[in-house]
This record gives C-alpha cells, sequence and structure tokens, in this order.
C-alpha cells in the first residue's frame, strides 16, 4: 500500500479552451481519493496550488502564456518534488498539459539524484511535440514533451530534467500536425500510435512500453483525458476520435499496475465544461484505480 499525494492545478493557461481549471475539482467530485482509501491507500489531499489567472491573450513569439505557464510549473514542480522527497506518490490533478513540464521536470529530477532511471508512458491523442517555429497555435500544452526534451523556452527547458526521447513512450497517438511529425522521427521517439494499437493489440502495446522497466527505474505516467475515445470520456476540449476503448484503457492501466514501477502521475486535461454529468472524471477515476491495485482479474 502506498502514500499517494493528491496536488490540485486549477489552470488552463497553456490550452486553446477554457474550463481544464475546473478539472480538480471534477475528480475529487467523483470521488477520488475515497476510491483509492478503499484500495487500502494513504491519501493524502494536498488541496489547490495557486498561480497566475488565465489573460487569456494571443500568441507573443510564437508561445501563448509563456510567464503565466513558468509561473504554474514552478508551483508544480515545486509540489511535486516535495511528495517524491517525503516518499509519497504524487498524483497530479489537471489543469492543462502543459503542467507536465513541472511534474516530470520533478520526476526526472528526484530519479536522477538517486541513480535511478525515468520512464514516461505519455497516453495522449496527440503528440505534444510542438514549437514555437511550428507550432499552429502557440498553446503550450501542444509542446510539454517537445519542452521535456530541450526544445524550447529556456524559462521552461532551463529549470527541468531533460529527458532523453529514449525514455519516452507514447501511447494512443492520433492526430499530429505535419512539421510536428517530422521533429518527432528526427528525435526518434518510440510512439505506439492508435494504427500500432489496431494491429498489435493493447496487451502487445504495453509489453513493449514497458520493457525494461525494472527495479532501478521509476515509471511517471502522463494521462490526458483525451487518450481515451470520445465516445466514453467527452469530457475534454481537444476530442480525436477512434481512440481506446473501455477495455482497451483498462488492461492498459492494470498492465502498468502489474508492473510495480509506478511513482508519479499525471491527470490532466479532464474539463467539466464539455463533460455530461461528470461522467469523463467518474471514467477517470475507475481507470486511476486500476493503475492502483483495482483489478478484473479473476482466474488464479
Amino acid at each position: 500500500m502506498a502514500t499517494l499525494r493528491l496536488i490540485g492545478a486549477p489552470t488552463d493557461v497553456g490550452a486553446g479552451a477554457r474550463g481544464a481549471s475546473m478539472g480538480p475539482e471534477a475528480l475529487r467530485v467523483a470521488g477520488l481519493a475515497e476510491a483509492l482509501r478503499a484500495l487500502g491507500h494513504r491519501v493524502d489531499d494536498a488541496g489547490n496550488l495557486h498561480g497566475p489567472a488565465n489573460p487569456w491573450l494571443p500568441p507573443r513569439d510564437g508561445w501563448r502564456h509563456l510567464d503565466e505557464v513558468v509561473a504554474w510549473n514552478d508551483a508544480v514542480r515545486g509540489a511535486v518534488a516535495a511528495a517524491l522527497a517525503a516518499g509519497a506518490t504524487p498524483l497530479l490533478l489537471g489543469g492543462d498539459h502543459c503542467l507536465a513540464v513541472g511534474s516530470i521536470g520533478a520526476a526526472a529530477a528526484h530519479a536522477r539524484a538517486r541513480g535511478r532511471r525515468l520512464r514516461v508512458l505519455w497516453l495522449d491523442a496527440h503528440a505534444d511535440f510542438n514549437t514555437a517555429q511550428i507550432t499552429p497555435t502557440g498553446n503550450l500544452h501542444g509542446m510539454p514533451l517537445a519542452c521535456l526534451c530541450g526544445l524550447g523556452p529556456p524559462q521552461l527547458t532551463g529549470a527541468t530534467a531533460t529527458l532523453d526521447a529514449g525514455d519516452v513512450r507514447q501511447i494512443g497517438v492520433r492526430s499530429v500536425d505535419a512539421q510536428e511529425r517530422q521533429l518527432v522521427h528526427e528525435r526518434r521517439l518510440e510512439v505506439y500510435d492508435m494504427r500500432y494499437i489496431d494491429e498489435h493489440g493493447m496487451r502487445q502495446t504495453m509489453r513493449h512500453a514497458l520493457a525494461g522497466v525494472d527495479s532501478d527505474t521509476d515509471l511517471h505516467v502522463s494521462f490526458d483525458i483525451d487518450f481515451l475515445d470520445p465516445e466514453i470520456a467527452p469530457g475534454v476540449a481537444t476530442t480525436v476520435r477512434g481512440g481506446p476503448s473501455y477495455r482497451e484503457a483498462q488492461l492498459c492501466m492494470e498492465m502498468i499496475a502489474d508492473c510495480g514501477r509506478l511513482s508519479s502521475l499525471d491527470i490532466v486535461e479532464l474539463n467539466p465544461a464539455f463533460d455530461q454529468r461528470n461522467r469523463s472524471a467518474e471514467l477517470a477515476v475507475d481507470l486511476v484505480s486500476s493503475l492502483f491495485g483495482k483489478t478484473t482479474l479473476m482466474r488464479r
């Protein structure tokens, strides 16, 4: 049993639509803490971080709201680092996906200080590997993985432990901008897109994505709700049809749990403004419970 620390980051400064700032409370209303406690874990809800409001301005030099994104990521980085230092497993409740720069930066620094490797599973419909030079929008929630790999404004890349592309496994991707695709190929990111999942199944996908994760590896999962098919999870601003089904998502989460190395988690891009009676938040709670011990396994 683990000590889990919930860290809310109620902001949508990196997104192109308002509403992800309500995500942390939607997850709480859906019973996240209660579900995890029912599995035997100690759950510490640290409440919400504070940061600047969304100014809702146009891009400047290729980035929207860069100063605000930096401030929020500084707060996230500190909170996640403190949780890890205390021996807790941090669960970042977003908020939009730009926050992963701070959470994964803290996880990478924590792993490196202990002589360990960090593996990142990026569960997302999008590659999130844009830069200021190629972004069609300037929204920083489309750039966090590029920033973590050293491609981004120095205010973000200079404050984080840079990832190597070989540390990352992208799963469920099905919407990538043309120039972004070229950059992903140049950096040789390991991507298990939806066609791969269709052809090989989720079991084979996760076996490959988790290969090499051992007792010397910390595992961070960055779970964007738009990873899921919008038929089952409509509560996001950036829906892309053709995502994993409920059973595929359950198997993904259970296989991550089976490896026993999960050390930190993001739950991001939940947008109650687009949801139906908190349906997507309830599904997220169900799937996160599978990461922490809930199982469908009945056979011996």
